[in-house]
């Protein structure tokens, strides 16, 4: 733990998913993925409540407290997804187009539009 704040202090990145993760090769969208797996665990857990609250099956105490750390556990994962996109804790990589966003600054001209003559 000390090695990790050592880090930390020595380096500071704009997230601190590259002291705890490391370098990623295949460039993982964090943020996408939890905010996606979060929403669909949270319907997931309404889907698994509704039969004990409006059918009155599996009306048990323990698949209750099931249904609610399932519901947890989909929100954790939602906020850490959201979180990472709102903090832009995702690297840039091949998933983000920056080339696209800075344009081009070398003071080339765009190509003459083509022109069709009708014969």
């Amino acid at each position: 733990l000390a090695q990790v704040f050592a880090q930390a202090l020595q380096r500071t990145p704009r997230c601190l998913s590259s002291i705890f993760l490391g370098e990623m090769p295949c460039e993982c969208q964090w943020g996408l993925s939890s905010l996606f797996i979060g929403a669909f665990v949270i319907l997931a857990a309404g889907v698994f409540t509704f039969f004990p609250v409006f059918l009155g099956l599996f009306d048990y105490p323990w698949y209750i407290a099931l249904c609610w750390l399932w519901f947890g556990i989909g929100v954790f994962f939602f906020v850490i997804g959201c979180l990472f996109e709102v903090m832009g804790c995702q690297k840039a990589g091949r998933w983000h187009n920056a080339k696209a966003r800075e344009g081009d600054d070398d003071g080339a001209e765009a190509p003459t539009p083509y022109i069709m003559i009708n014969a």
